[in-house]
């Protein structure tokens, strides 16, 4: 039905869009596996998620969160407290399909208010089978994953919360699985379908190929803009498989789990540094450090969000910057041919690092936001300063 606020003054809808979807609502539960429980009302769709409990800080942008391919396996909290505000449209996606486990809000908006907008989130996540939790205290949910850790949890609308503590004693955990396989295209393809004879293409002259470990859509649509043609591969290309395409350069995405899980997509960066320039983003970063022999560890409950301060250590400026990972890549065994060149000022970890001699560059946090902010787009032209550099 339409909104009160937007009925006119005989007391009859007015409503601009048309009738808008509502829902009936049922009980929901959020289980932790430390015993915690927080019940709430179910929207999106019914039935049971197991996943890593995380909390994003983001303020806007949470049509880009859910179909980021990096939640795969989580169940996600929102700390800011109204989701759904301005509905959700075709265009903001990161991925083709909602990607997180599960999703926990304090309070779910009904009514979207956008022109653009072309349905709620409840209708979202209810099309993609994703369960929801609202109406649940979601500070208190993050003050606890802040002091215990990012742990397994369990959104359901058909168990008891003892029923649900209980399957999570037996399920996989998250750091056990690796995920890239579930959200890694299968075939490759072309970034646009003219991309490989488009004029841009044609007049730059620089081919780069992406290894989806876990691909945004902004990280091509930024290197489009940049007048490359961009052609994507699955995350188990070998390094002679991507050199048979002849690219100007590699850049390994974003993506979901513990990078020491992944060991071809490892093997393949072994195969191409000091063949052609290369690129990690986030577990991209984290498979270039392994790949050079250095370690990564789990964060307590990891960086998720758009407003963590990184300073660039090679020009003093400090970045705000889109974070989603829960592993770090361990300085003190950086082998001494890499140079850290992005700090974390909230805690010190690793967040970009260079090779001395060769075309080879990481950064851990999201150069391409989606949501969060811009600022960080300069690291595309400092690879592809890089790339030309090595032609």
């Amino acid at each position: 039905m339409c909104p009160p606020y937007l009925w006119n003054r005989a007391g009859t809808p007015a409503c601009p869009y048309g009738e808008i979807e509502t829902h009936m609502t049922q009980d929901a539960h959020l289980v932790l596996e430390d015993g915690s429980v927080f019940s709430g009302e179910s929207f999106g769709g019914v039935g049971t998620a197991f996943g890593e409990a995380v909390f994003n800080t983001s303020m806007t942008g949470y049509q880009e969160i859910l179909t980021d391919p990096s939640y795969a396996g989580q169940i996600v909290i929102a700390t800011y407290p109204l989701i759904g505000n301005y509905g959700v449209n075709a265009r903001d996606v990161e991925s083709a399909r909602i990607q997180v486990a599960g999703y926990a809000v304090r309070h779910v908006a009904s009514y979207p208010s956008h022109r653009g907008s072309t349905g709620t989130v409840h209708e979202y996540l209810a099309s993609h089978g994703v369960p929801g939790i609202s109406e649940i205290d979601t500070r208190a949910v993050t003050r606890r994953l802040r002091s215990q850790g990012a742990m397994m949890g369990c959104l359901t609308t058909e168990m008891t919360p003892a029923q649900a503590l209980a399957r999570l004693g037996e399920v996989p955990r998250y750091v056990e699985i690796d995920h890239v396989p579930q959200v890694s295209t299968k075939e490759k393809y072309w970034w646009e379908k003219s991309a490989e004879n488009s004029e841009i293409g044609k007049k730059s002259g620089i081919m780069i190929a992406v290894t989806d470990c876990g691909l945004k859509l902004n990280i091509l649509r930024n290197l489009r803009r940049r007048g490359c043609a961009v052609v994507v591969v699955p995350a188990r290309t070998t390094a002679k498989e991507l050199l048979a395409l002849q690219p100007r350069g590699v850049v390994f995405s974003p993506g979901p789990g513990d990078p020491a899980l992944l060991g071809y997509a490892i093997k393949t960066v072994e195969g191409l540094v000091g063949t052609v320039p290369v690129m990690g983003i986030c577990l991209g970063h984290q498979l270039l450090a392994r790949a050079f022999g250095a370690s990564t560890y789990k964060l307590k409950f990891g960086h998720h969000g758009g407003n963590h301060p990184v300073q660039d250590l090679g020009t003093g400026k400090v970045y705000i910057t889109a974070q989603n990972h829960g592993f770090a890549v361990d300085a003190a065994t950086l082998p001494q041919e890499l140079e850290v060149s992005h700090v974390n000022l909230n805690d010190g970890t690793v967040e970009g690092m260079l090779h001395r001699s060769l075309p080879v560059m990481g950064i851990q946090f999201h150069s391409e936001a989606a949501p969060g902010p811009w600022d960080n787009e300069y690291l595309f032209d400092r690879f592809l300063a890089m790339v030309k550099e090595a032609s």
